[in-house]
């Protein structure tokens, strides 16, 4: 691998690169030099040295009166990898104190409701894995499902994850359905109940009530899945009653 890739890799920035390795060829040398050599213009030169002593891996020194940059033995690289990654590892922790607060003001948003559309058999499954996400991190492992009235939807529904029952399962994820049209087969952690189909058959979506979230699934007018997820407690929470009710009464 080429060293610019590998300072590139490390975080330098291209005119960095151009810096430091200008000053491993030249050894010690002055600001006028090492902008020559990089032809990188004197000011930027002289902040890049700064950035680079900062890092760790360039130091200077005083002689009659002027100062002299050299770049510091290649083993530095690895200590101030190692310092990046204890400086990561603090950030990570100071995130992880603040989620709380972070997710409160997520959550909060204005009081609007987000709203993201899904298209494709890939956006869909993210949706998919997102249930599997948020319900493996809660306490009560149950989603509620209005499934969609065809066995030909719900293969477009599950066309890039059609093993999720097995991942659902896997995770101990329970789910209630109510079938708006024929019912499909359990495959286990599953509750089912179908609503009444009175008179003509109406084309209808697939809707997942889970973790402060609703999902709605359908196929467009080129058959192919599209999604709407909407991150509302509120609405969540209206749906939610809902379907309970629905559930209590078939």
């Amino acid at each position: 691998m080429e060293i610019q890739v590998i300072l590139k890799n490390f975080g330098l920035s291209e005119k960095e690169i151009a810096v430091y390795l200008a000053l491993i060829e030249l050894g010690p040398s002055s600001v006028r030099d090492i902008a020559a050599k990089s032809t990188i213009n004197r000011g930027t030169s002289y902040d890049i040295l700064k950035s680079l002593i900062g890092i760790g891996i360039v130091s200077y020194y005083n002689k009659e009166s002027k100062q002299y940059f050299m770049a510091e033995p290649p083993e530095k690289l690895l200590g101030a990898i190692d310092q990046k990654k204890e400086d990561l590892d603090e950030v990570r922790k100071n995130v992880e104190n603040s989620l709380p607060l972070i997710k409160t003001l997520f959550e909060k948003q204005g009081g609007k409701p987000s709203v993201k559309l899904y298209e494709g058999a890939k956006g869909i499954k993210l949706i998919l894995e997102d249930i599997l996400e948020c319900l493996a991190k809660l306490p009560d492992k149950e989603y509620y499902l209005y499934s969609s009235s065809t066995a030909e939807d719900r293969k477009s529904i599950y066309a890039d994850m059609p093993d999720f029952s097995k991942k659902r399962i896997k995770k101990d994820i329970k789910v209630k359905i109510i079938s708006l049209g024929q019912g499909g087969e359990l495959a286990g952690l599953d509750e089912r109940k179908q609503m009444p189909n009175e008179g003509k058959e109406v084309k209808s979506t697939h809707e997942i009530i889970y973790a402060g979230k609703v999902a709605h699934i359908s196929l467009d007018d080129k058959e192919e899945p599209v999604g709407v997820l909407i991150q509302n407690e509120a609405i969540y929470q209206t749906q939610k009653k809902i379907f309970e009710f629905n559930w209590k009464n078939l």
